[in-house]
């Protein structure tokens, strides 16, 4: 395509001897859908159309990731656009979909949002089994707009269809597969090879040639439809009471089933222009900003530093918090070794384990299989002799500080010398809880709320001493503990208690709040 004069993003064409037009969406790391690409993936798509020696066209995108969306910046701001349904309508359904050659996405890494979209309008989806798919944009306060709303329904059927928007579900692909997403399944090295190979049976006639569009096998009767639509708008006003783009949302999908997909469409980008100009979208799209920057730490993140490679953790105490934190970790795939001081209260742990996964499964996160094959990742312990390759301690035991510092001076006698220590403890100075080892700059605070498999906050303590890389490290952590990671000082909470408790005691006096108040600022 040449450079790239300044655009944000582009796509690039290759086509081979075989007669496939390769289309890469190139626009790193995540390969947002930026104007600037929308705009070339339908000049390129429409050379390849034109071109005598391209049969069949495979979409794809570069660096292991097919594409993560439309940029959000966009979101909540005034995008020009030609008219209504331009990107949708005229490129995405009148020339990917209309197209009289066959297109076939090549999904890996990521399809979210817009990127599942643009998958969705192509004639056949290839997918990797790690590749996360879905539409996720009703969590910034709009919906599907690019015809994700019309075609999801038709490949998955209704009921999924709107568990998987409403929820901003994503699913890797194998379940995509499962679901009738996704048509075949690659793996990272011949997913475009065999891309292209489904492409050229489609040319061939040897696959099945359906739009996505114009699908019905998987939509319902009319009569049940509705009744699944019904019930969907009843659970998003109790779910989501002062929330109107979910009810905006299941009447877009409605049109489409009640009158045509078509007709969908035009509803679909009408609401779409409208929802992104609304105060919800503005304010779930400063929320998405503020939770993604707390992981840029000026003098921690910016010094250059890579995460290491975590492979093995160990939670210290099997209680509530421990048995949560040890829940999160494996759901995760970290092996975990969960260390207690008894038999009695190990078994205790490992059954909370069970019961929180059992949960899990109950909530339909997961399968009674995935449930077995994840506690399988666990390892109950007595002692620390297991301890010699642990990469990562949390430390979730009695809320003592005796005991606390004789279980650091353990772990420092157990562990190897690049092992992180880490404490839950949110009470106990962590200076005072390292004070009787000589790997102050190991020690970090790993501060989970209860139950800690759920609650997506995690507080990173630090002291003066704590190496950078180790908060990298335990941010990186947290990132695939899918918690929002956030850097705060090594300050206990029972100050907390002192504070209110001489603040009752003076509101018991003769001073009024209203002359406490600017005090408690000084």
């Amino acid at each position: 395509m040449g450079s790239n004069n300044g655009r944000k993003g582009k796509t690039l064409l290759e086509v081979g001897a075989d007669g496939v037009a390769i289309i890469t969406i190139d626009n790193p790391p995540l390969n947002l859908l930026s104007v600037d690409v929308l705009l070339s993936l339908k000049d390129t798509t429409e050379q390849a159309l034109k071109r005598d020696d391209v049969k069949a066209i495979v979409i794809t995108g570069s660096k292991h990731k097919f594409s993560g969306g439309v940029d959000v910046k966009v979101f909540g701001k005034k995008v020009r656009q030609e008219r209504p349904g331009f990107l949708s309508i005229d490129f995405i359904t009148d020339t990917l979909e209309a197209a009289r050659k066959p297109l076939v996405a090549a999904i890996d890494g990521i399809a979210l949002g817009g990127g599942l979209e643009i998958a969705l309008a192509c004639h056949a989806r290839i997918s990797t089994s790690s590749a996360q798919l879905g539409l996720t944009e009703l969590q910034y306060g709009i919906l599907p707009g690019l015809g994700g709303t019309q075609r999801l329904p038709r490949l998955v059927g209704l009921q999924k269809a709107l568990e998987m928007m409403l929820m901003s579900k994503v699913v890797n692909g194998d379940e995509a597969h499962n679901l009738g997403l996704v048509d075949a399944m690659g793996t990272t090295e011949n997913l475009v090879d065999t891309a292209c190979c489904w492409a050229l049976d489609m040319y061939h006639c040897r696959k099945p040639w359906v739009a996505s569009l114009y699908r019905t096998d998987k939509i319902e009767p009319l009569s049940d439809a509705r009744l699944i639509l019904k019930l969907a708008r009843e659970r998003a006003k109790v779910q989501s009471p002062n929330l109107r783009h979910p009810l905006v949302c299941i009447d877009v999908i409605e049109e489409g089933v009640s009158s045509s997909p078509r007709v969908g469409l035009w509803k679909e980008s009408e609401a779409l222009l409208e929802l992104r100009q609304s105060d919800v979208c503005k304010s779930l799209v400063h929320f998405f900003f503020a939770q993604h920057n707390t992981t840029k730490i000026p003098g921690i993140t910016d010094l250059g530093l890579f995460p290491r490679k975590v492979n093995t953790v160990a939670v210290v105490g099997g209680g509530l918090m421990g048995s949560g934190i040890a829940t999160a970790l494996i759901l995760s795939k970290y092996v975990v070794i969960l260390k207690e001081v008894n038999e009695k209260f190990l078994s205790a742990g490992i059954d909370r384990i069970k019961a929180n996964l059992q949960n899990h499964v109950e909530k339909r996160n997961m399968t009674q299989k995935q449930s077995k094959e994840t506690l399988l990742l666990l390892t109950g312990v007595l002692d620390y002799e297991s301890f010699g390759n642990v990469d990562v301690v949390i430390e979730a035991a009695s809320t003592d500080m005796s005991i606390k510092q004789k279980i650091f001076a353990e772990l420092e006698k157990n562990c190897p010398s690049h092992c992180i220590f880490a404490s839950s403890t949110s009470t106990i100075n962590l200076k005072l809880i390292g004070e009787r080892t000589k790997c102050a700059n190991r020690i970090v605070g790993a501060h989970f709320f209860s139950p800690s498999d759920v609650k997506p906050l995690l507080e990173i303590v630090r002291t003066e001493k704590t190496c950078p890389q180790v908060v990298v490290d335990l941010i990186n952590i947290g990132k695939k503990l899918k918690k929002t990671p956030i850097l705060v000082g090594n300050c206990t909470e029972r100050w907390i208690m002192s504070a209110l408790r001489h603040q009752s005691q003076v509101e018991s006096s003769t001073m009024k709040i209203f002359q406490i108040d600017p005090v408690k600022l000084l």
